[in-house]
């Protein structure tokens, strides 16, 4: 698995798409369903996941596993929302917490984990 993180708009999707040579076939995009995204060479938004499993109530940890476990070879992008001002509403509490545990689990679990800022692909693993 290779992790690419970042903020919003910081050109994660246009980086894994030049560098791994990806067509619009080869990507997923997460949406607000809690169910298991489609199996394709690249994930994005697996934050937006994330959110639909707490919006859920279901077990982010026990899904991120099961996620990495079906999705060894996927390139995986998700937005890094851990900066700036901790939400007042519960459930985008929950939602910070579980992208940040999820993203410590999928760094752990990847080959190459790769943080881009204002366009700069920064190679952490």
């Amino acid at each position: 698995m290779i992790l690419i993180f970042g903020g919003a708009y910081q050109g994660k999707l246009a980086y894994a798409k030049e560098r791994f040579a990806l067509a619009d076939d080869d990507i997923h995009y997460c949406g607000d369903e809690p169910g298991m995204p489609e199996h394709k060479r690249l994930i994005v938004e697996i934050d937006k996941w994330i959110l639909s499993l707490v919006k859920a109530g279901l077990d982010t940890d026990a899904m991120t596993r099961r996620f990495i476990a079906q999705n060894p070879d996927a390139i995986v992008i998700c937005n890094d929302i851990s900066c700036g001002v901790v939400p007042i509403d519960a459930v985008q509490r929950q939602w910070r917490e579980a992208v940040g545990r999820s993203l410590s689990e999928l760094s752990r679990c990847s080959s190459e984990v790769v943080r881009l800022f204002c366009g700069i692909p920064m190679r952490l693993k």
